[in-house]
């Protein structure tokens, strides 16, 4: 499995991801189960709100090499400042119907 992880843009100034690369190293939350092994491809921000850019940086991840493309907990659950994305859904569905079912896409990280 090749990753390409898009992130919230508000949480980069103070977490570093250092959780979600550890998810993927210890196969745990959302790569639970996971028996091939994880090459992370990208990490990326979502350029901001409303998200426009995300579907433009899965893109380049999936141009890069990524199969699936992960949003970070930060996005979807809020984790760590307790502010899910209120793009998250439509997010989602844009970069979905722009990928199309060549590329898995992921909710969470942990």
């Amino acid at each position: 499995m090749k990753v390409g992880i898009i992130r919230c843009m508000q949480t980069e100034d103070y977490c570093p991801g250092t959780t979600d690369f550890r998810m993927v190293r210890e196969k745990k939350g959302v790569f639970e189960g996971i028996d091939e092994d994880i090459e992370i491809i990208g990490f990326i921000n979502c350029g901001g709100c409303p998200a426009k850019k995300a579907v433009l940086r899965a893109r380049e991840l999936v141009r890069r090499g990524a199969d699936t493309i992960v949003f970070a907990s930060c996005i979807q659950k809020g984790t760590p400042i307790g502010y899910p994305c209120p793009f998250a859904k439509k997010m989602k569905e844009i970069i979905a119907n722009d990928l199309g079912d060549s590329v898995t896409l992921l909710d969470y990280t942990h």
